[in-house]
C-alpha cells in the first residue's frame, strides 16, 4: 500500500487450463493471446518488499506470490501455502507450503526463501516501508523443507494478511545489497508471469509460466505500456493500440457509453478501497496550527469537487477509512464547506489579507505554499486546479506543481521536500494503519512522509493491531477515525469509484468485490478474436 494508488491490496491469481503456444515478435507482442495494458506511471522496483507504487504492485502481482492471498469476496486463501493452523491464541501460525512450485530460474522453492525474505523485512539496511508489520515476530523456525512456524510476541490481528506479501527468491539475492540488487530490475518469483523485458518510461513486457502451480494463464503475453496521460491513453483504447485502462469520470461519463464505444468495450464500475487526499508537510509551520488545517478544509468545496470533477462517481472522505470498510465510522463529523468559518480560524490565528494583493500574512511571512501531484492524472490536476482557486478565496497562494512520477516519489515524497501534495491511498482490507499513522514511521521512504504524531493515535494502532475481537477492534478503529478526522493531517478529499475498460475480446473477467484484476490468470481470448 503506499500514497500512490495505489497497490494496496494483493490479489494475487486464481487457475485455468488454458494451453498456449506461442511465438513472440521483437516488440513484445505476441502470434496468440496478448494484452496491453496502459500505465501513467512507469515501476520503480519489481520488488514487492521495496515497492510503494501501483505501477510496481501491478507487476510484482504478476511476478510473485505470496503465502496467502485475497479471494474474490475478500477472504484469506492459501497462495503458496497450501494449508495454516493458528495456535496459541493467534500468537502462532505453522505454514504448510505447497510443494513442486519452481523460481522461474528453475530452483525449487522452499522454506528457506520464506524466512530468508522475513529476514530482509527486518533487516535495518533494507529500505522498506513495510517493516512495521513484521516487528511484532519473535521467531520464525523452519521444521523441514516445506514447513515453518511463525510465533509472535504479542497478538497482531492481520499477522495472516501480512503473509501476503511477495515472497524473495533467496539464491539470488543471499550475500547481496536487496536495495541496489540487479533483480530489482529484472525480478525471478514463482508467479502467473515471468519478466521478460523493462524499457524505462515505455513498457515491461511479462509472458506466461506454462509451469505455474495454478495452471499457466490464459492470456500468454502483458505488455505493460507507460503512457503518462490518460487522454492519450484514451486515444490509443479507441484505436486499437490499448486493451485495458482506467479512464477519467469525463471519459467514463461523456464517452464510454457511446454505442459505437460499448461495440468494442466492457465497462466496470465498482467501490474503490482507496481515497484522494491533501497531505500536508506537518513540519512546516504554516500548517502546524490545526485551526489552519481546519480553516483549509472550511475552504474546499468537495462535494462540488465529486459534482464536478468525478461527474458525481464518488463520495466525500470522512478520514482514513473508505466506506467500503468494515472499520468505517459512519458517525465521524464530516467538516462542512463554509468560507466564514474558514475566515474566521484563520484570523484567529493571527493571518490577515493584506489590501493590496489579498493573501494572508502574518510577522511579515505570506501565506503561501506549492502543491505537487504526479504527471499524467487529469482527475489530480483538476483537484489541485480547483483547490488552488478556492484557497486564494480565502488569501491563501497555492502554487501547482506537476512532477514526472518516479521524480516526485524519490526525490519530493521520500526525502519530505515538499509543502503539500496531492496523492491518493490504496488499503489492504485489514483496517491496521499502523505504517500510515504511527509517530514511528516516518523515515526515509516510509509511509507516515507526512510527519503525523500523536500518543494517544500511537496507542490506539498498538491497541487494534492486538486485538482480535472484530467488534473491539471496530471500536478502537472509530476513535482512531474520530481523532484523525478532528486533527486534519489531511484534507481529505474524495473517495472515487474504480472504473475499468477493457476491450471486449476478453473472456471470463468478473467485477467482484476484489475488483476484476483478481482472477486475470483466467482471462482468455477465443482464437478467432486474437489480435496480436
Amino acid at each position: 500500500m503506499k500514497k500512490y494508488l495505489i497497490a494496496g491490496m494483493l490479489f494475487v491469481l486464481a487457475a485455468v487450463s488454458v494451453t498456449c503456444r506461442n511465438r513472440y515478435d521483437e516488440r513484445g507482442a505476441s502470434a496468440g493471446p496478448a494484452i496491453i495494458w496502459g500505465s501513467i506511471g512507469d515501476a520503480t522496483y519489481l520488488n514487492p518488499i521495496l515497492a510503494s507504487d501501483t505501477a510496481s504492485s501491478d507487476i510484482n502481482d504478476l511476478v510473485f506470490n505470496g503465502l496467502v492471498k485475497y479471494d474474490k469476496e475478500l477472504v484469506l486463501t492459501g497462495d503458496l501455502a497450501e494449508t495454516w493452523d493458528v495456535a496459541d491464541g493467534g500468537r502462532k501460525i505453522i505454514f504448510h507450503l505447497r510443494r513442486g512450485v519452481r523460481w522461474h530460474d528453475g530452483e525449487d522453492f522452499d522454506a528457506e526463501d520464506v524466512k530468508y525474505t522475513f529476514e530482509l523485512l527486518t533487516a535495518t539496511a533494507t529500505r522498506t516501508p513495510r517493516s512495521s508489520r513484521y516487528e511484532m515476530v519473535k521467531s520464525l523456525t523452519v521444521s523441514d523443507r516445506y514447513t515453518l512456524a511463525v510465533e509472535y510476541s504479542s497478538p497482531y490481528s492481520p499477522a495472516l494478511e501480512s503473509w501476503g506479501i511477495g515472497i524473495l527468491p533467496e539464491h539470488l539475492y543471499r550475500g547481496t545489497d536487496v536495495n541496489t540488487n540487479p533483480h530489482n530490475r529484472e525480478p525471478v518469483g514463482t508467479g502467473p508471469y515471468k519478466f521478460v523485458s523493462w524499457k524505462t518510461d515505455d513498457r515491461i513486457i511479462l509472458s506466461a509460466n506454462h509451469d505455474y502451480f495454478e495452471g499457466p494463464p490464459g492470456i500468454e503475453r502483458v505488455v505493460y505500456k507507460i503512457i503518462p496521460d490518460q487522454s492519450v491513453q484514451f486515444l490509443e483504447l479507441q484505436k486499437g493500440t490499448l486493451d485495458w485502462m482506467s479512464p477519467t469520470p469525463d471519459q467514463w461519463v461523456q464517452e464510454t457509453g457511446k454505442e459505437d464505444f460499448r461495440k468494442n468495450f466492457d465497462r466496470y464500475r465498482y467501490p474503490s478501497f482507496s481515497y484522494t487526499y491533501m497531505g500536508y508537510n506537518l513540519s512546516n509551520g504554516l500548517f502546524s496550527d490545526v485551526r489552519v488545517r481546519k480553516a483549509i478544509c472550511h475552504a474546499v468545496d468537495r462535494q462540488g469537487m465529486i459534482d464536478s470533477v468525478l461527474q458525481g462517481l464518488g463520495r466525500m472522505a470522512a478520514g482514513p477509512y473508505p466506506p467500503s470498510s468494515w472499520a468505517y465510522n459512519i458517525k465521524v463529523n464530516i467538516i462542512d464547506y463554509n468560507r466564514e468559518k474558514a475566515n474566521k480560524l484563520l484570523e484567529e490565528c493571527g493571518w490577515k489579507k493584506n489590501p493590496k494583493t489579498g493573501i494572508l500574512e502574518k510577522d511579515g511571512k505570506v501565506f503561501s505554499f506549492t502543491l505537487m501531484t504526479n504527471q499524467g492524472n487529469n482527475t489530480r490536476k483538476l483537484t489541485c486546479e480547483i483547490i488552488q482557486s478556492q484557497l486564494k478565496e480565502v488569501g491563501i497562494d497555492v502554487r501547482v506543481r506537476i512532477q514526472e512520477w518516479s521524480s516526485f516519489i524519490n526525490q519530493y515524497i521520500d526525502k519530505k521536500q515538499f509543502d503539500a501534495v496531492l496523492l491518493g491511498w490504496s488499503l489492504p482490507v485489514d483496517p491496521d494503519q499502523y505504517s500510515i499513522w504511527h509517530s514511528s514511521q516516518m523515515g526515509e521512504g516510509q509511509f507516515n512522509f507526512v510527519g503525523y504524531s500523536n500518543p494517544e493515535v500511537d496507542r490506539l494502532l498498538e491497541e487494534g493491531r492486538s486485538e482480535f475481537d472484530m467488534g473491539k477492534r471496530k471500536k478502537i478503529y472509530a476513535e482512531l477515525q474520530r481523532i484523525i478526522s478532528e486533527e486534519q493531517p489531511y484534507l481529505f478529499l474524495y473517495v472515487a469509484d474504480s472504473m475499468q475498460v477493457l476491450q471486449n475480446r476478453f473472456r471470463n473477467v468478473k467485477a467482484e468485490k476484489a475488483g476484476i484484476s483478481y482472477n486475470f490468470i483466467e482471462w482468455y481470448v477465443p482464437e478467432e478474436l486474437r489480435r496480436y
